[in-house]
């Protein structure tokens, strides 16, 4: 049998298929596309399902693919198995009701024993018990010796997901990989679950529907879905043991025991380790490929974990400084063929690692220091379960994973109460969902007006910014009234409306409602999650009654200028995607009247020739003075037309879609103009960070631009007065004054040394004896941190033998300042021990070096008694 590596086989497959008529089509992103039901691609199927169901139409009726796959359900046990990892490829040829059982099974033996030229008296198949029309075409037509075909029931051969959907029987084909991986079992025959007989491709009939209750009706047009693990069938090729043992990984791994020193195969502990870290780089490469960036939540929480527990491994054989990026450089030559995007992406992958491994690093320290404590007082009480509180604490205040603390705690047999930490954790999800709530919808249910009974609000303003409706209920005072007479505010509800409610980013209208007999000023309006506008309103004259017929006018000037802006976060989002990566994904947005605020995902600080590119990206295209399409259509027609969701938003069966010329295709329920051009013009004001992964841009458009402008030429005007200069000469003339500010600096601090060298000097008539040592322990009126820490120095300077701790006062706060001479170090004398002790008297905190050390206190009545008792803690640790 041949030896071929893993991208040999990949492409032997490959092209195989294609000499079948198969359509070969590249891997899809890990990150599922329009698919809600899968945080990631698990599977080599998983995105041809609309295929499948018929919801969309297959670019060919044969189609064979290598399908990038991540599994997490196991990830405790990577490493210290052999069979388990995240991160697979999946082999696949699929017949869209073109081919069925003959060609497919035909196929998958012409390659396996023609093209891998595996040996076929160790080759076996197993069919589904009731499955004779597939025993006849392994036997008769593709001539299977019959002793090597086995029948095996419905939970190991049958294909199924539920009731409503295609299932069918299905043939796996196993390799004997010979008497060396054979178990005990004297009737060990595939199907066993020892590694003699391993199953490497299975081929599924999809020929009937699942109509429940053990009721199948045949398919009208019968498919084929095969998988085979790229690994899996490697590792047999290879011969070798397991999946780490084939060639890619082997390069993997190596490039890690170089950096380690710690050899494979020498200790059990340092294997799983190597084994964890070669699994889990790969993972993360290809998952920030696609686009994913860590974070706390769904598939980016996925990536922070695998990555961060690659760090941990990595401390556990010795690699104590980030390491990460150049074991990904070895991923990507690794797979640079199969995926050339990778090269494209190397210098973004390995940033992103980069960063949140450095970030990692500084959560490890400080974790796994409160850990050791949290350790030390569970031994005290004589306590084996952490509790969940514990647990919580690590992972919200200091950013430890609860898989790590749960993975450290099993090392040394002791567990963590999950279900205390569940709970902490649901109901810190609860208070931040009703913040969210509170904040975005008015209080009427908390405060006893429920809104259930009242019916949706039908929408009308894409097309009227005027229009007619009745008036279905006025809320005042928090209940529901009848009539709103002038001066009253109230909230107004009709059948039908033109003003926007405020949703998705986009505030709401304000306008009139005018009646028979009165006038209503619109200063908001909102929307409930389940379709109903609330017009917040001041009744400006008259009195409205419910059952009124009304006129509602939305402001055109304000939403016009507000549909300038929304299409604005249309252009600026694609143009950030062209300009910094597809990896850019919109977190979050807020338009206002020619102002805009939009959130994204993205790894570091853009910067300011980033910016420029993407400003000059989306004015280039309002000059291009692109159409609007704004139309509601049915979802799977949208996806068709390749309109791109946001990721979290939840869209119905019809969707509105918002396309720019060729440049920008999305789902959006706001409001747009027709023509980008109306948009006039676009200017960035600021770029800030979020959160971790998260960028902000703020920007103003149409006049908004002008006004801005006006505000930055007067700005300049108002500065170049101050300074006495004209906007010309300000660059010389703050130049200029640096210069001298630096000079006059330098003199202060000189002056200040003085001071200290004087009141050093001062100080030492307040010192005590403690042994052969110079104590000082005073407090001094009216300094600062920053004095303190120069007068210590100072003292320090002068006397060897000196012990000289200092305290202020301000607001409330105490601030500590302590040093130790070379010789008082040497007897035992040691600064951060010394005020850890005082501090702690004070309500504090702080520590440092031997020599120097600072800290703090909150409780100043406690100040004396700490100072007087610096005498004795010095004693003690020169006596020790």
């Amino acid at each position: 049998m041949e030896k071929l590596g893993l991208n040999e086989i990949r492409e032997r497959y490959l092209s195989f298929f294609e000499s079948k008529n198969h359509l070969r089509m590249e891997s899809f992103p890990l990150v599922p596309q329009n698919d809600k039901t899968l945080l990631l691609i698990n599977a080599g199927m998983a995105p041809l399902k609309p295929y499948f169901t018929g919801e969309q139409t297959p670019p060919a009726p044969r189609v064979t693919t290598c399908q990038k796959c991540i599994r997490t359900p196991d990830i405790d046990n990577v490493g210290k198995t052999a069979r388990h990892g995240t991160y697979f490829e999946m082999l696949g040829n699929f017949s869209f009701g073109d081919y069925f059982k003959k060609e497919a099974a035909s196929y998958a033996w012409e390659f396996v024993t023609k093209v891998l030229n595996m040996p076929v008296d160790r080759l076996w198949v197993s069919i589904y018990e009731e499955d004779d029309e597939a025993l006849d075409i392994w036997t008769k037509d593709v001539g299977v010796d019959p002793s090597h075909v086995f029948r095996m029931g419905k939970k190991d051969n049958f294909w199924e997901i539920g009731v409503g959907y295609p299932c069918g029987p299905c043939s796996e084909i196993y390799f004997d990989r010979g008497e060396k991986y054979k178990c005990d079992n004297p009737d060990c025959a595939p199907g066993c679950d020892c590694d003699r007989y391993l199953e490497f491709w299975n081929l599924v009939f999809t020929q009937f529907n699942n109509e429940g209750d053990g009721k199948y009706s045949p398919l009208a047009k019968k498919n084929i879905d095969t998988g085979m693990g790229l690994e899996r069938i490697a590792a047999i090729m290879q011969d070798v043991e397991s999946l780490f043992d084939v060639d890619t990984m082997q390069d993997i791994m190596g490039h890690i025991v170089k950096i380690s020193g710690v050899e494979y195969h020498k200790d059990a502990k340092s294997d799983v380790s190597l084994r964890v870290i070669t699994d889990h780089i790969r993972s993360t490469t290809m998952l920030i490929s696609d686009g994913v960036i860590p974070s706390n939540e769904g598939r980016g929480y996925v990536l922070r974990r695998l990555l961060r527990r690659a760090v941990r491994h990595g401390k556990l054989i010795g690699i104590d400084r980030p390491f990460l990026t150049e074991v990904c450089d070895t991923v990507i030559k690794c797979n640079e063929k199969a995926y050339p995007q990778l090269v494209e992406k190397q210098e973004y992958i390995k940033k992103v690692i980069s960063m949140e491994e450095e970030r990692f690093h500084m959560t490890l320290e400080s974790g796994l220091s409160i850990l050791d404590d949290m350790l030390v007082e569970m031994g005290k009480n004589g306590e084996t379960v952490m509790t969940g509180e514990n647990a919580f604490k690590l992972y919200d205040t200091y950013g430890f994973p609860i898989d790590l603390t749960i993975e450290i705690l099993s090392e040394k047999n002791l567990t963590v109460d999950e279900e205390g930490f569940a709970k902490a954790m649901q109901e810190q999800k609860t208070r931040a969902k009703k913040a969210r709530a509170d904040a975005n919808i008015p209080g009427w249910e908390s405060d006893g007006v429920s809104l259930k009974e009242l019916a949706a609000t039908e929408f009308v303003g894409y097309e009227h910014l005027t229009y007619e409706s009745k008036v279905i209920a006025i809320v005042k005072d928090n209940a529901f009234a009848n009539e709103a007479v002038e001066g009253e505010d109230v909230s107004v509800f009709v059948e039908a409306t033109p003003f926007y409610g405020e949703s998705g980013g986009q505030i709401g209208d304000t306008g009139v409602i005018e009646g028979a007999n009165c006038k209503l000023n619109v200063v908001d309006t909102k929307k409930t999650p389940d379709g109903k506008f609330l017009h917040i309103c001041n009744v400006e004259s008259g009195m409205l009654s419910v059952n009124d017929t009304v006129t509602l006018t939305v402001d055109a000037k304000r939403r016009k200028s507000i549909m300038g802006a929304h299409s604005s976060v249309h252009l600026v989002h694609e143009a950030l995607r062209r300009v910094l990566g597809t990896h850019v994904q919109q977190a979050g947005s807020l338009v206002e009247p020619n102002k805009i605020r939009f959130d994204f995902t993205h790894f570091s600080a853009v910067t300011a020739e980033e910016l420029a590119k993407v400003e000059d990206v989306v004015n280039e295209q309002i000059r291009e003075g692109l159409s609007v399409l704004n139309k509601e259509m049915p979802i799977a027609e949208a996806k068709e037309m390749g309109a791109m969701a946001l990721f979290g938003e939840k869209y119905g069966n019809m969707v509105r879609v918002v396309k720019m010329g060729d440049f920008s295709i999305e789902l959006c329920g706001g409001t747009h103009i027709d023509n980008i051009a109306k948009i006039g013009m676009f200017k960035i004001t600021s770029e800030s960070s979020v959160a971790a992964g998260v960028r902000r841009i703020e920007a103003v458009t149409g006049a908004g631009v002008l006004e801005y402008m006006r505000e930055q030429a007067n700005l300049i005007h108002t500065v170049a007065d101050t300074l006495k200069t004209t906007p010309a000469d300000m660059h010389r003339r703050v130049t200029q004054i640096q210069a001298e500010m630096k000079e006059q600096q330098h003199k202060i601090e000189q002056l200040d040394g003085k001071i200290s060298s004087m009141m050093a000097v001062e100080l030492f008539s307040y010192s005590k004896p403690a042994g052969d040592l110079k104590v000082i322990a005073v407090k001094i009126e009216n300094s600062t941190a920053d004095a303190l820490r120069s007068l210590t120095d100072a003292i320090k300077s002068k006397a060897a033998d000196a012990v000289c701790v200092l305290a202020t006062v301000n607001e409330g706060k105490i601030n500590f300042a302590a040093a130790c001479g070379k010789d008082a170090v040497k007897a035992g004398a040691h600064s951060g021990n010394i005020l850890k002790e005082i501090a702690k008297m004070c309500g504090g905190g702080g520590g440092g070096r031997p020599d120097s050390a600072m800290a703090g206190g909150s409780k100043p009545e406690m100040l004396d008694a700490a100072l007087e008792s610096v005498i004795s803690i010095v004693e003690k640790q020169i006596n020790k």
